[in-house]
């Protein structure tokens, strides 16, 4: 069972590559520059130089991923670097130089909020140091990139009003509810959220940062320009697709699984809020198809998806995936198959895409309580033995999390 979990994991990985979900929706025209920007940006570029030849084109990575002997910018992320800056200005350079007789492609994936990083009145320190406060406060991701793009000259759709020229874009979600203004924090896509609503984040959080307040503070008094918004005639120069999202993760890890005989059912692409909280729903729910056989007869798999948060309080390591089954195997009473993994190939800061819970790791009597004080999912799963390593996996389509109940 444990080999099955992993391969259904992987053979997800496989029918949602970037490079085959890309080829299949590039434009029947020729780009006169392609950004690629995200951590699925270096297959996503390869499928447009196999189908037009020799490009002009700009490719941002994070570092640590194999650019395939393409011209890379490598940046950090999820915090922000100087790379990121040097990454962002390039290409609001290029877009500027630009007619408006010429055709962008843009292939946008998860990691681009960090990866082009062009501050708005802020200093690149205090940036980065925001962007980590953020990701550590239990903050959805809509709430991160409201802030991240009231902070920013590119995100928010301002890369598309750094231009003359038309744009398509290309995007892969992972995003719950596959928001393109959310993705990569929307750098060609209007904005709905406001400079009041971004201090209001940081106000529900208890972020002092009075650097970055001082400019949503000016913002919301119509001292800066806002983001891009649905109604600006910019918007007639661009058009999208979405090709690949957390749901098409799980289709075809559920086509694989019923293949091999089994039944499974997909929960839902979306789920958010708090990670255990989220544990505890799938607890209750597998507690209630044991006792009762509802809302489904077992055996059988469930899949869910999404992006759960965590609130960091303690000094240990992981993500969210870990954090999920770790405070999954808290709830159950009974041992059970499970994997939960980010797609992307790590998790959170654990050098991990995810963990198994196995009856392995119940027979070996690991006391919880210490290790989700300390948020050190990382070191449960050191100690359980089940750790999933993967290495980046060129893709990010959010969270797969598979679960056996038999």
């Amino acid at each position: 069972m444990e080999a099955l979990l992993k391969e259904a994991f992987l053979e997800a990985l496989r029918a949602t590559d970037p490079h085959r979900l890309t080829a299949r929706h590039l434009p029947p025209w020729r780009p006169d520059l392609v950004l690629a920007v995200g951590k699925a940006a270096a297959p996503m570029l390869e499928a447009a130089l196999d189908r037009y030849g020799e490009i002009p084109y700009h490719l941002t990575l994070p570092k640590g991923q194999d650019p395939k002997g393409l011209r890379a910018v490598l940046a950090r992320h999820p915090v922000p670097d100087g790379e990121s800056l040097r990454a962002a200005e390039e290409v609001l350079g290029l877009l500027k130089g630009l007619s408006p007789k010429a055709r962008v492609l843009a292939l946008v994936s998860g990691g681009g909020s960090a990866l082009w990083c062009a501050p708005l009145g802020v200093s690149l320190e205090e940036k980065q140091a925001l962007t980590e406060a953020l990701l550590k406060s239990g903050a959805s991701i809509h709430e991160v990139n409201a802030v991240r793009k009231h902070l920013s000259r590119i995100k928010g759709g301002r890369a598309l009003l750094a231009t003359q020229a038309q744009v398509h874009a290309l995007l892969l979600s992972d995003v719950p509810g596959d928001d393109p203004s959310v993705i990569a924090s929307g750098p060609f896509h209007p904005d709905p959220t406001t400079y009041a609503e971004a201090l209001a984040v940081l106000d529900r959080y208890g972020l002092a940062f009075p650097e970055a307040r001082r400019v949503l503070e000016r913002g919301a008094r119509g001292e800066f320009p806002e983001t891009l918004k649905p109604q600006d005639p910019a918007l007639r120069r661009l058009s999208f697709r979405l090709t690949g999202t957390n749901l098409h993760l799980l289709r075809a890890a559920q086509r694989f699984l019923r293949a091999q005989g089994f039944r499974a059912v997909v929960l839902s692409d979306r789920f958010g809020g708090e990670t255990r909280a989220l544990a505890r729903f799938h607890a209750e729910l597998i507690g209630a198809i044991r006792a009762h056989g509802v809302p489904f007869r077992k055996p059988l798999f469930l899949l869910s998806g999404g992006e759960a948060q965590v609130k960091v309080v303690g000094k240990g390591s992981g993500g969210r995936n870990l954090e999920f089954l770790l405070a999954l195997y808290a709830h159950l009473q009974a041992p059970l198959y499970a994997l939960a993994a980010d797609s992307d190939g790590l998790d959170g800061n654990s050098g991990a895409a995810g963990a198994l819970l196995t009856p392995a790791v119940w027979e070996k009597g690991l006391d919880p309580r210490p290790f989700l004080e300390e948020n050190d999912s990382l070191g449960f799963f050191q100690e359980a033995g089940t750790l999933l390593k993967t290495g980046p996996t060129g893709t990010n389509l959010n969270d797969f999390r598979l679960l056996f109940v038999g």
